[in-house]
């Protein structure tokens, strides 16, 4: 497998499989067999637009068509707070951001939290976890922390190095991020040493990091990911002819907090055309290599017997924005940057099913106790998502608890200037900030604006009143936005202190050192006005 590329012995696996070798047995009920082993692969930052048309044009990921056609795609997934650690956090507490107070990557859940895959354990399944996990606090760099505590000081600086792109390698090859398919490899090797001679149901994880783009050490000291790099080989499977090149708003007119996120992103400068092409078309290639890394676990479960009897769940953090709305990274609640991927296959799962419900990543922890047929606790912020895949569910959780027509996101972190707040339902995405008047709203309808490039706010004012009480019902947002402003300050006071003689030079040499040290004075006397101002 490993001389003739991930898509080998993979590819012709799946061919087989879709011509009918090796059938799985047809949909059932969950209770109408044994409960199910559950393989879930979460990858960072794959926009969920392309496992479906027209964005799955753009790209080959024949796992991904492999699930579509053996199991159900999610047209309308999304996260619950657009960047990695909050994300992860109510991914594996089933709770909105508010509830967990995972404000940024640097503030996530205990270590000692209970999440689904700890009560799975508890009620007999082995359980199971490769690579990226990212969902308890203190992780992450100290610039990241720092830039997301002074998001609310009066000074505008670049955090990342300008996106780019770098080509590495030959056409043969395709182990570009290495740490990925290391940990794939261990996934594999767990399913067909250990999982394989198993006599009770299995949970596994696997985390990768891909498609996220590389650390960029370029840019000298505390540098970030702006990177997109691959390798010849993934880069033939991008149709370059399908690549949309994003219309963007000039600065002027681009809406305050936006323009905020592009210039801290280092996204404001002159861009060619043929720039923001190869910046998709990389991000796009990257995204081929963790499709072929989620066909080694399917090859995997299908040597060992095991496919027709695991549900298969791939999912995402987050999206990437790849130069839309003149942005890359997340933080965001555009598309690009907020729409997941979610599939699922295995017993009892609809075959060749799209699903037009919002749904969110809050539902993970009740789909996956609903699998193992474990009491669902009432107060999570997620509903199963067992009713929309299966025929004739019975699901314990749903017959209580009806699902929602919407679904919450919210962001607090880094290269956004206030808390952000999105409520997607219908045809409808409303967007507001702050306390909900200090900076103006963003009503966007997809059904005629997929690519949301003009607010619609001021031209429905009765749908904004509408929206706007339906996610005050959910969260007091402008209490939620009034903490995490206190929680900033009082961090920031505290890392400021621990640094005593040292703070001056090490805040100097940050992620924002290019423009920081052109005038340390200014940027120190902004954050001390910072400091004295009261929060009301």
């Amino acid at each position: 497998m490993r001389d003739g590329g991930p898509l080998g012995r993979a590819g012709l696996v799946l061919l087989l499989m879709a011509a009918g070798s090796g059938a799985r047995p047809r949909p059932t009920a969950p209770g109408d067999q044994p409960p199910s082993n559950v393989v879930l692969v979460a990858c960072d930052s794959l926009d969920g637009r392309l496992t479906f048309f027209p964005g799955n044009q753009t790209v080959d990921l024949p796992s991904i068509n492999f699930m579509k056609r053996h199991g159900t795609v999610f047209l309308n997934a999304y996260t619950n707070s657009p960047i990695c650690c909050p994300s992860r956090a109510a991914m594996w507490s089933g709770l909105f951001t508010h509830l967990t107070e995972s404000w940024n990557n640097f503030k996530g859940l205990d270590p000692d939290y209970v999440t689904w895959m700890d009560i799975m354990e508890k009620h007999g399944y082995r359980t199971q976890k490769f690579g990226k996990l990212d969902f308890t606090s203190g992780h992450h760099s100290v610039s990241n922390r720092v830039e997301a505590w002074t998001r609310d000081v009066n000074f505008l600086l670049r955090q990342e190095a300008r996106p780019m792109v770098k080509l590495t390698g030959h056409r043969k090859q395709f182990r570009v991020m290495e740490t990925d398919w290391r940990n794939t490899d261990k996934a594999v090797n767990w399913i067909k040493e250990e999982a394989v001679n198993f006599t009770q149901p299995f949970v596994l994880y696997l985390g990768l990091n891909l498609p996220h783009p590389y650390p960029s050490p370029y840019a000298g000291e505390n540098f970030g990911s702006s990177t997109f790099l691959t390798s010849p080989y993934w880069l033939e499977k991008v149709n370059y002819e399908a690549i949309k090149i994003p219309k963007w708003s000039s600065l002027s007119e681009m809406h305050p907090v936006d323009y905020y996120s592009s210039y801290t992103k280092n996204c404001t400068g002159e861009f060619t055309t043929e720039e923001v092409r190869n910046i998709r078309a990389f991000y796009y290639a990257m995204c081929a290599e963790t499709d072929a890394m989620l066909g080694e676990i399917i090859s995997a479960l299908r040597d060992t017997g095991l496919l027709g009897k695991t549900i298969i769940i791939f999912t995402a953090d987050h999206g990437e924005l790849a130069m839309e709305h003149r942005q890359f990274y997340k933080m965001s609640m555009y598309e690009g940057s907020s729409h997941v991927p979610l599939l699922v296959m295995g017993p009892g799962v609809r075959e060749q099913q799209q699903i037009p419900n919002v749904v969110s990543l809050v539902d993970i922890y009740p789909t996956m106790l609903d699998i193992a047929r474990i009491t669902v606790p009432q107060n999570l912020s997620g509903y199963s998502l067992t009713p929309l895949l299966c025929e004739n569910a019975e699901s314990e959780a749903s017959a209580s608890r009806a699902r929602p027509s919407w679904v919450l996101s919210e962001f607090h972190g880094c290269n956004v200037n206030s808390s952000v707040y999105m409520l997607r339902t219908g045809k409808w995405k409303y967007i507001t900030y702050s306390d909900g008047s200090s900076v103006s709203p963003q009503l966007f309808d997809l059904t005629a604006d997929p690519d949301e490039l003009t607010n619609v706010a001021l031209k429905f004012p009765v749908t904004v009143h509408s929206l706007d009480k339906i996610l005050r019902s959910v969260v007091n947002y402008p209490k939620v936005s009034s903490a995490v402003q206190e929680y900033n300050k009082q961090q920031f006071i505290s890392w400021k202190q621990s640094l005593g003689h040292n703070y001056s030079s090490v805040i100097a040499n940050l992620r924002w050192h290019q423009d920081w040290l052109k005038d340390r004075k200014k940027y120190e006397n902004a954050i001390d006005k910072w400091l004295e101002m009261k929060e009301y």
